[in-house]
């Protein structure tokens, strides 16, 4: 038997349909992955089309990993040409050959988040703007937003006109990309954009590409943003074969700038496009997929599809609301203990999720109490941590003088006595020149303002220089080491002789380690391309899904991942959904966002699923009191197991689409599983008699302006306060959330 025969009919769909637009919804736990490779590989032995022809994209390094390694196993000779990539190193790659039609050098440097912010500062410092009240985060935000719907800067001062804070933020998206230009740099939206501009404006390289990619696959197309769609579109303009795989209901990326309508309008775009479904799946027990199934219907902007499995019925879903967050927590640690004790589970079979960070650090505290081992997922990447940041601030200087930023960052590590007047002295004769600031470096004799520091800065220039040398005759690792010892980094780290100093001496260990392994693996390994390597690594690309210890993560971040044992924490309507999302103007899309962002925690469990709340939980520094999560109510309660609730007539309470809370009075949970808690002390009731205000009277919002107060209902630890708002309409809030002032 073929491998072929071994998929299932739909899945053969998706295989042996490989002329034309083809749309393949495939949901959680499809064999997606299955799909795209076998369809890589019949494309090849079948169709005879040679593999440098075929370019297949995703949107993380593991995944484009996992993809090669299979296709390398199923294919064989000839399979490392298939273009196998995320979309960032997909760009880069052409920026590389063809980024000086563009006016960059090809040798570009890539700047993160955080070089993005450190130049941020120094551009806000430049034009004199108050980052008290002008925020230098949100005119990052307001940047990249523009680039993921490919708005230029001379576009966006167009669309600004008359707008004072746009006006504003357009001044500095100008001199954004400037300084970006100027330090031969692109951020991580850049690569998409300025790879779109190329295509879209060199017939020649867009022709290139067209010729050389003749069938295009693209996985996790719900979570493409317009810079992306154009992209492929471009790409694909000239043969149409294009096939994209995608599920709308695990669109969750939309603060990102993902565009659901991508996915959702494909037919529109595409108008002789097949559309296959991928409904199948073999990932979760029956009761888990008919809870995920009960949760996503309540939403409208999908496409109709239904997961199922030949999978056994398996464990009903675990539901416990506790009184307090610290309760909650407790349980979770218990129950992993619990279930690794009796061999149920190993402690990496574990996972807890929540819908924000801040949601970790309880249950990281009983998880250190209970002796359990965990690893947070969305700390601190490695990559950005401050001593592997400064060495690679040194090779990105080796590499490419033009980065400012990087030589800022080094030229006081270790100390030089080079004081930030001279630096700014230095950098200012830069500017006025049109040059970079290690080229004023390198003449720093003939900067008069420089006095003294000549001295101290001549030894600097001297020893990027040196650098070089080792790194043309000698090699990536040994330039590193030479780095090392040069600068006395290591030594220095050794002198300290504290815990953190030797953490981060194994964080050196570990990045010359990672040199060595490019160097070897690597087919011409080259300083630029490691610097391109570990500039697109993702925080989720170093999850080893085999370690020995429990995962906790956000419900972003776990995305694509899967676990024998998940838990839900945090199952609260103003927490999830968030209160944001429930008294935002857009309710409707908001909360359907957040039930595809549940959907997609319901889907990574494949054998059992717990589902936990608390009634009062510590946020922002106040006590707050929620009730079950609407989310929770969705699942039929014939597939949970714990708590229960009194059911209420859909129209009764704040469902799909509602902007305001469920009332507290109403959620009755009746206690089934051996293990429960007994109500505690929530607090005080809120008095009516304390609220300042009644039915009638005009009060203020400080999102929704002025309004008149309609009704107040007691919601058991709170008033439910609905406001007429005179802009805004009508509004559902809890009192004590609303903070509502009497006009």
């Amino acid at each position: 038997m073929n491998s072929y025969e071994t998929l299932n009919e739909q899945q053969k769909l998706g295989v042996f349909t490989t002329e034309g637009p083809v749309l393949i919804l495939a949901g959680a736990g499809s064999g997606k992955t299955r799909v795209l490779t076998h369809r890589v590989a019949y494309l090849i032995e079948e169709k005879g089309v040679a593999p440098y022809h075929i370019m297949a994209i995703t949107f993380t390094n593991k995944a484009a990993g996992e993809m090669r390694e299979r296709i390398n196993a199923m294919v064989g000779m000839g399979a490392e040409s298939i273009w196998v990539s995320t979309f960032h190193s997909s760009c880069v790659r052409m920026l590389r050959r063809f980024a000086d039609r563009l006016g960059y050098d090809t040798s570009f440097a890539i700047y993160d988040a955080d070089d993005s912010k450190t130049l941020m500062k120094d551009i806000c410092k430049r034009l004199e703007i108050d980052t008290k009240v002008y925020k230098e985060k949100s005119f990052l935000n307001a940047i990249s937003a523009a680039k993921n719907e490919l708005i230029s800067p001379e576009e966006f001062a167009l669309q600004a006109a008359g707008d004072f804070n746009k006006t504003r933020q357009a001044q500095v998206y100008r001199e954004y990309q400037a300084r970006l230009k100027a330090n031969n740099a692109m951020d991580f939206d850049d690569l998409i954009m300025k790879t779109v501009e190329l295509l879209k404006f060199d017939t020649e390289v867009r022709t290139f590409y067209q010729e050389k990619f003749q069938y295009i696959m693209v996985d996790e197309y719900q979570d493409t943003n317009t810079a992306q769609f154009e992209l492929v579109r471009l790409l694909a303009s000239g043969r149409e074969n294009l096939c994209v795989v995608g599920d709308d209901d695990q669109s969750i990326y939309k603060f990102r700038g993902a565009n659901i309508y991508n996915i959702l309008n494909f037919e529109k775009y595409f108008p002789n496009a097949t559309v296959i479904k991928l409904e199948q799946n073999y990932r979760s027990t029956e009761n888990i997929l008919n809870a995920a199934n009960g949760v996503i219907a309540n939403n409208t902007g999908r496409k109709e599809k239904r997961l199922w499995t030949e999978a056994p019925a398996g464990d009903k879903i675990f539901y416990q609301q506790f009184d307090s967050a610290y309760e909650e927590a407790d349980y979770i640690a218990r129950d992993i203990a619990a279930k690794v004790r009796r061999g149920e589970y190993t402690y990496g079979d574990c996972a807890i999720l929540y819908r924000t960070n801040g949601q970790s650090r309880l249950l990281e505290e009983k998880l250190i109490m209970s002796g359990i081992p965990y690893k947070i997922v969305g700390g601190v990447n490695f990559y950005a941590r401050r001593e592997v940041k400064d060495l690679l601030s040194y090779m990105k200087v080796v590499d490419n003088a033009q980065d400012d930023l990087a030589v800022q960052r080094i030229i006081n590590v270790p100390k030089r006595g080079i004081g930030a007047t001279s630096i700014g002295r230095a950098a200012d004769y830069a500017y006025a020149n049109g040059m970079n600031l290690f080229e004023a470096l390198e003449r720093a004799q003939e900067i008069p303002s420089l006095g003294r520091a000549v001295s101290k800065i001549t030894p600097f220039v001297d020893l990027i220089h040196h650098f070089r040398e080792v790194c043309a005759n000698r090699g990536l690792a040994c330039l590193l080491q030479e780095i090392i010892d040069a600068t006395g980094y290591v030594e220095e780290l050794k002198a300290e002789n504290t815990e953190e100093a030797r953490g981060r001496i194994d964080n050196i260990d570990e990045l010359l380690s990672k040199v060595v392994s490019y160097e070897q693996e690597a087919e011409e390994p080259t300083l630029s391309g490691f610097l391109e390597e570990v500039a697109l690594v993702a925080d989720i690309d170093s999850l080893d899904e085999d370690g020995s210890y429990v995962v906790l993560m956000t419900l972003h971040s776990a995305k694509g991942l899967e676990f024998a044992n998940v838990y839900l924490s945090g199952m609260e309507d103003g927490l999830f959904p968030s209160y944001m999302s429930i008294v935002s103007d857009h309710s409707d899309e908001e909360i359907e966002e957040e039930r595809r962002l549940c959907y997609v925690g319901i889907t990574r469990a494949r054998e059992h699923l717990a589902l936990t709340g608390a009634r009062m939980r510590m946020m922002r520094g106040e006590t707050q009191y929620h009730g079950i999560s609407r989310f929770v109510r969705e699942i039929p309660q014939e597939l949970i197991a714990g708590s229960t609730w009194e059911p209420k007539p859909k129209d009764s309470f704040a469902g799909a689409g509602s902007s305001g809370y469920q009332k507290m009075s109403s959620m009755k949970s009746t206690p089934l599983a051996a293990q429960t808690y007994q109500a505690k002390n929530f607090g005080t009731k809120i008095q009516k008699d304390t609220l300042v205000y009644g039915e009638g009277d005009r009060v203020r919002h400080v999102k929704f302006g002025e309004g008149t107060v309609v009704q107040i209902n007691d919601g058991g630890r709170d008033f439910e306060v609905t406001v007429e708002f005179d802009q805004a309409g009508r509004k559902k809030m809890f009192a004590s959330f609303a903070k509502l002032e009497k006009i």
